[in-house]
C-alpha cells in the first residue's frame, strides 16, 4: 500500500468482494475503526481526521515460505527466551486466524508442541450486525486446548483486542496462556492481561 488512496481502494473492493469490516480490518492489519474511516470518510473526503492507525503490508515475507520460515524461527527464539525467563512450558500453539496460523503452524514445529486455531469475533464484525452476536471460536480440526500450556501467535498487534479475547477464551477453556508472539506490535505493550508479548518489531509514536 504506496498511500491512502490505494488503501480506500483496496478496502472498497474488499467490500465489494463481500468481506465484513472485521475481515478487512484482518487483510490490511488495520483496525476496525480505520476500515470503517476508510469506506466513508477517507472515500468521501469529507475532512474528518482519520484514526492513528498504520497499515502492514508484510506479504513479501508470507508469499515465501524460505521467509516466512525464517521469520517464525526468529519469532520461536524470542518465546522461548519468554518462556526460559518464567520457567513455563508450551503444549499447544494457538495461532489467531487468518493470518497468524501459518506462523503459528512453523512455531508450534519448532517448539515440538500441538497446533491450535482461534477464530477471533472480529472476523465476523460489520458495522450493521456489530459483534453481540458472535463468539470467537477453537477449530475443531486442529489441537484441543483445554487444560493446556499455551502460547498464542499472531501477526500484528493493532488494538490488543483480539489477543484479549483468544486470553480470556483459553481462561474459559481451562488453559493457561504463558506467551504470545506477534511479528509487529503496533499499540507498544509488554503484556496483555498479563501475559508476556514478545514481538519482533515494534511500532512507538513519538507524537
Amino acid at each position: 500500500m504506496k498511500n491512502i488512496d490505494s488503501l480506500i481502494e483496496t478496502a472498497a473492493e474488499l467490500k465489494a468482494e463481500g468481506l465484513v469490516e472485521g475481515q478487512i480490518a484482518e487483510e490490511l492489519n488495520i483496525s476496525r475503526e480505520t476500515v470503517t474511516w476508510l469506506l466513508t470518510h477517507g472515500e468521501k473526503r469529507s475532512g474528518v481526521q482519520g484514526p492513528k492507525d498504520v497499515s502492514v503490508d508484510w506479504s513479501s515475507i508470507g508469499k515465501s515460505s524460505i521467509r516466512l520460515r525464517q521469520v517464525s524461527m526468529a519469532l520461536t527464539d524470542m518465546i522461548l527466551e519468554c518462556l526460559e525467563c518464567s520457567d513455563a512450558d508450551v503444549d499447544v500453539v494457538v495461532g489467531i486466524a487468518l493470518s497468524g496460523v501459518p506462523i503459528a503452524g512453523m512455531v508450534a514445529e519448532e517448539l515440538g508442541a500441538e497446533l491450535a486455531v482461534y477464530t477471533p469475533t472480529k472476523q465476523r464484525w460489520s458495522q450493521e450486525k456489530g459483534e453481540a452476536e458472535f463468539k470467537g471460536i477453537f477449530s475443531t480440526n486442529f489441537s484441543d486446548v483445554s487444560d493446556a500450556e499455551c502460547v498464542i501467535v499472531d501477526d500484528v498487534i493493532t488494538s490488543g483486542r483480539t489477543l484479549e479475547e483468544a486470553v480470556e477464551e483459553l481462561n474459559n477453556h481451562g488453559a493457561s496462556t504463558n506467551a504470545i508472539g506477534v511479528l509487529l506490535d503496533k499499540k507498544g505493550v509488554d503484556d496483555i492481561l498479563g501475559v508476556p508479548v514478545s514481538s519482533l518489531l515494534q511500532i512507538i509514536r513519538v507524537n
